[in-house]
């Protein structure tokens, strides 16, 4: 099984993001997977501290409970399950019936800010 690779990136123009998905979904082997933030606003608006803390705390670890997760950062179950469910939604995260787990391997951050001029 090849192992899963994630790569978020800034990307204001949305019509060549679905042009390079669709390029990657006709290639004959794994390309990787994409996840796209237009402004760095909504990238760290989605992707907080304490949500890195959670995907880097479960990748490898397989699927968990979320009392599982909140033992393993240390935090109230309540405002885990709120952070999971925002990271589920946008992909960092799978759900199965074992429970909610981390499926990438590697993750990588492509950010790049140029001035307008």
């Amino acid at each position: 099984m090849t192992k899963r690779t994630l790569t978020i990136r800034l990307q204001q123009d949305w019509k060549a993001g679905l042009r390079a998905a669709g390029r990657k979904g006709k290639a004959k082997t794994y390309q990787g997977e994409e996840l796209a933030f237009e402004t760095p606003a909504a990238f760290f608006g989605h992707l907080t501290e304490r949500r890195w803390e959670l995907v880097r705390m479960m990748q490898g670890k397989g699927a968990m409970s979320m009392r599982g997760i909140a033992g393993l950062v240390g935090r109230d179950v309540k405002r885990v399950h709120e952070d999971v469910t925002e990271l589920l939604e946008l992909g960092l995260l799978e759900r199965s019936e074992e429970g909610v787990e981390c499926p990438f391997a590697r993750i990588h951050i492509d950010i790049e800010m140029a001035s307008a001029a």
